[in-house]
Parts: C-alpha cells; structure tokens; sequence
C-alpha cells in the first residue's frame, strides 16, 4: 500500500470515529441503568429500557408522530411553492429576476429569535398556534428561499433542448416538465427533500415558541427530557432524536442512489 493510500485511509477512519463516535456513545448510556452510568466503567455491561419507558410515558410517542407530520408537510408545502418558483427563475427572463433572488436570500438574514415575537403574534391572530398547521407553515417559511434556490439552480442545469425535443414530439407545458423535466431533476431535488425534512426535525425554537400541547420531538426534549434530573433519560432523548433522522436518511439516500443509476 502507497503512503498516500495510507493517509487516506487514516483520514477516513479518523472521520467515521470522529462522526460515530458520540452516536455508540449516546446509544450506549442510553440503555445503561444508573448504576452502570455512574460507576467507574468505561462501558455498561448491563442494559435496561426504562430511560426509553420514562420518556414514552412522558409524551415522547406524540412528539414523534408530531415530528413527522410536520417535516412531511413542510416538505409538500415547500415543493409545491418553491419548485414552480425554482422553474420560473431558471427559464424565464423577466424584469427584476435577480432582484427576487436577492428578496430570497434576503429572508434567511434575519435569526428566527428577531421574528419569533411578532410571528407568535401574528399566529395567535390567526388561531395557528399550539397547531401542527401553523408550524408547517413557520417551518415551510423557514426552508421555502433554500427550495426555491436549489430547484432553480438544478432546473438551470438541464439542457434546453430535451425540453424542445418533447415539443416537437407534442408535449404541452405540463407534460415536458412531469415527464422530462422532472424525472432529470428527481436526484437532486431528493437530497433537498431530506435536507427540508431535517431542518423541520431539528429546528426547535419557533416549535417551542408557537406550541404548548402539541410539542414536536425538539421541543418536547427541550421542556421535558432536559428537566428530569437523570443524565441517562437525556441520552435516551437524544437518541430519540438521532434514530428517525438516520433512517429517513437512509431512505432518501437509497432513492437519491437509484434516481442517479437510472439517470446515468
């Protein structure tokens, strides 16, 4: 083996332990009973469930749920606005185009912690809050300029003349873009699919801010998890956290590796 196969293979091995690391660890004492985790070894040899248990009983199967219904509907929401959009920035020219995108990278200046009073103000005008609606629509504002910028950026790579070639052969509008437009573009906008869902997943203030009752896995973590006094509950509550955002994106990774091998 060369040298410079050696590096490379001590980066790698240096990332996965830098990246797994905390993860086995958070797993580990997650399922350690009390006395295991206070006691002088470095690894538990026995394991219970309760810590998972204490959570449940808490309300953390709700939070899930809530979680979920939350990132899949900012996703929906985001793709049906900010694809269309996308489109028309990357196809069109019309006046004041590159002023929208500016508009649109504008609205990610500002922390969500300056705009958090008067959008809890205005929720509760509304009747949105404490909802799972009203925070598809905070989350959807929050990731709608990355969509919007993505898709326009991936739709602007797609050559101009499949979408001529599907004129010729009498495709309309709608049917160049569902049938060729879309399908090209599918691997692309499947990895701003998982990135939208986990910034759903993870954000956590405006889900504190806006909910009380209906609390997503973040805040439910943050005002209950956090509370108990117990170190190895804050471990299990962490791996609550870690263990759906994986498999999401395994799944959206299989996808995304399929879409590029039918593409290619």
């Amino acid at each position: 083996m060369r040298p410079s196969d050696i590096v490379r293979v001590a980066f790698v091995a240096a990332l996965v332990t830098w990246t797994l690391l905390p993860i086995v660890i958070a797993v580990l004492y997650s399922v350690a009973p009390e006395s295991e985790y206070y006691s002088d070894k470095p690894i538990p040899t026995s394991f219970t469930l309760d810590h998972m248990r204490v959570l449940w009983n808490l309300g953390a199967r709700d939070a899930i749920v809530n979680s979920i219904i939350v990132g899949i509907g900012t996703v929906a929401l985001s793709f049906a606005l900010g694809i269309p959009a996308g489109y028309a920035l990357a196809r069109y020219v019309f006046p004041g185009r590159d002023l929208v995108k500016l508009g649109i990278v504008a609205t990610r200046m500002f922390p969500v912690i300056v705009i958090a009073v008067s959008l809890l103000k205005t929720f509760l005008r509304l009747g949105l809050n404490d909802t799972l609606p009203g925070l598809i629509l905070a989350h959807t504002a929050m990731a709608l300029p990355f969509v919007v910028l993505i898709s326009s950026s991936v739709f602007a790579g797609i050559p101009r003349e499949l979408e001529e070639a599907g004129y010729v052969f009498g495709l309309s509008s709608i049917g160049v873009f569902f049938r060729i437009t879309l399908p090209l573009a599918a691997p692309s906008l499947a990895a701003a699919a998982m990135f939208t869902f986990l910034l759903s997943w993870n954000e956590v203030f405006i889900a504190s801010a806006l909910t009380l009752t209906n609390r997503t896995l973040p805040a439910f973590i943050l005002t209950s998890a956090l509370a108990t006094p117990t170190d190895p509950i804050k471990f299990a509550a962490a791996v609550l956290m870690i263990i759906p955002a994986l498999l999401f994106i395994l799944i959206a990774r299989r996808y995304l590796i399929t879409m590029w091998a039918v593409g290619r």
